[in-house]
């Protein structure tokens, strides 16, 4: 069976860095306002987040306002990267914009696992001072308030670079509409020191798992339920 075109560029083209560009700050200028008139979204533990150096970030994963809550509740610098599949990006043109412009991002080749490029991405974000986020779900959880079982791969770029993992519990994402409550919970950073990998994807996985709300009913009007809810 022939070998699957690979949609990863090389690490030397990848533009990962510390500092927020300018397409980045402009973006989150136009983008925040708008973000917070759709939602109320409210975060706490921002006072967590590590004031120096590069970091992890992992999160619950919802839908797709989950990247923008976190790019909302996380400072321009260090410059988040998410992790992603591009050839699905560049199918959501919007969504594939915005995360080029204002968080960047990582691509993950979805036909190589345990790709060595995606980890030469990862640690020359992470040298550069970048934070990179991902989902170690690696799919839409089925749930508020629940987890599916983490991927690894978190826990290896933390031990492989001495970085720690902020843990992030995202409430209210799964099922949108116009003024919902979002909640984004940052919880403190775990230091990977003295970790092996099970141990570490167990670890953040109690975090976050600690960091969720309980799904609360409805109340009031659900105005755009629907086209909010699949907006991306």
């Amino acid at each position: 069976m022939p070998a699957q075109p690979s949609s990863v560029p090389p690490a030397d083209l990848l533009p990962v860095q510390r500092r927020a560009t300018v397409a980045y700050r402009v973006a989150r200028v136009l983008l925040l306002p708008a973000l917070h008139a759709l939602f109320r979204l409210e975060v706490s533990g921002p006072d967590r987040i590590p004031g120096e150096g590069a970091f992890i970030v992992i999160a619950n994963h919802l839908n797709w306002l989950d990247s923008f809550a976190v790019l909302a509740a996380f400072k321009a610098e260090p410059r988040i990267h998410f992790l992603g599949d591009p050839t699905i990006l560049q199918q959501r043109r919007a969504q594939w914009f915005i995360v080029r412009s204002v968080g960047g991002y990582i691509p993950v080749d979805k036909h190589r696992h345990g790709d060595p490029r995606l980890y030469q991405h990862v640690d020359r974000c992470l040298q550069r001072g970048g934070v990179v986020a991902l989902y170690p779900e690696g799919n839409y959880g089925l749930k508020e308030g629940e987890l599916l079982p983490f991927r690894p791969g978190f826990a290896h770029f933390a031990i492989n670079n001495a970085v720690p993992v902020v843990p992030v519990g995202l409430s209210g994402t799964k099922e949108l509409w116009w003024r919902k409550r979002i909640g984004v919970r940052i919880g403190a950073p775990i230091h990977p020191g003295g970790l092996e990998v099970p141990a570490l994807v167990e670890l953040g996985r109690a975090r976050v798992s600690e960091l969720l709300e309980l799904p609360q009913p409805p109340r009031g009007p659900q105005l755009f339920r629907r086209r909010l809810t699949s907006l991306f």
